[in-house]
């Protein structure tokens, strides 16, 4: 491995088989310059970057976190990885970290404000129980790590926000924001279903987490431009013969979807949200 960029004494830029990846480790970028070979034996963790994302951009930010952070969050997403829907990247390994180190400084400064709960707390532990359980596992191993270092422990609304951090790594990408849309709405969509037929739907029922793994790789086929299209016009012909109020129902949240994503739904898209309303 050659190296491309120094960072600072324990992150560099280098270049492997030809890809670029960034380096992590105590002292592997001590007194090093560009062309020069890395000291393998002072890496520690190698980070890919996914889906063609800048790599100079993921190595400023691992410059940002203490090397002590990121190896908790290796560790932490290592324990919970197999029992996620999804493979977890490097990408939210490092926002894993940062957020928690910056979670601890917000902590230390001003402890009154992050005790307060987190707005999206009831929508956040209804849509995604699996990750809240898991997020709980993880805020516990990380107050125990704290302890060791005699830091204060972070207060229970932390488990929302690591819950979004394993729910934004089925989408492959630092940013929570689209993370945050599609959990406002899918609660929209719930009222929806609710209003539409007079009841409170259980969110946390295997019929409700049927159609949140559904709207999430929606989310996904939306975002790379590949909504389903199979022709099931003759499924969407029998559903408005057998459950027309369901049809009715996708009707409106295919509306809403349209507005809030930017972007009509293919015909068969409303058809299988049909199909999960009924």
């Amino acid at each position: 491995m050659k190296v491309l960029r120094v960072l600072n004494n324990n992150v560099v830029l280098a270049i492997k088989d030809g890809a670029e990846v960034v380096l992590t480790g105590w002292g592997v970028g001590f007194q090093k310059k560009p062309g020069e070979d890395v000291d393998q034996s002072k890496v520690t963790q190698v980070f890919v970057p996914e889906n063609n994302r800048d790599a100079d951009h993921m190595a400023s930010l691992l410059a940002e976190v203490p090397l002590e952070y990121l190896d908790l969050s290796t560790e932490l997403i290592a324990s919970v990885s197999a029992e996620l829907d999804s493979p977890v990247g490097s990408a939210t390994v490092v926002a894993l970290a940062d957020h928690l180190q910056m979670a601890v400084k917000r902590n230390e400064l001003e402890p009154e404000l992050t005790s307060n709960p987190n707005p999206l707390s009831a929508e956040v532990h209804h849509l995604y129980p699996e990750e809240t359980r898991l997020a709980t596992e993880i805020l516990e191993r990380t107050n125990n790590w704290l302890a060791e270092k005699g830091i204060p422990p972070l207060p229970p609304a932390e488990v929302v926000a690591i819950s979004l951090h394993l729910v934004n790594a089925g989408f492959r990408t630092e940013d929570l924001a689209e993370t945050y849309v599609m959990t406002g709405v899918f609660e929209q969509l719930f009222e929806v279903i609710d209003s539409s037929f007079g009841i409170t739907l259980d969110r946390q029922s295997v019929n409700a987490a049927r159609f949140i793994t559904h709207m999430r790789y929606f989310f996904v086929r939306v975002h790379h431009d590949g909504q389903l299209n199979d022709g099931m016009s003759v499924l969407r012909n029998s559903l408005e013969i057998s459950h027309p109020d369901s049809v009715a129902c996708a009707e409106r949240l295919s509306q809403i979807l349209s507005l809030r994503l930017g972007a009509e739904l293919s015909s068969d898209e409303q058809t299988y949200l049909a199909l999960h309303v009924a």
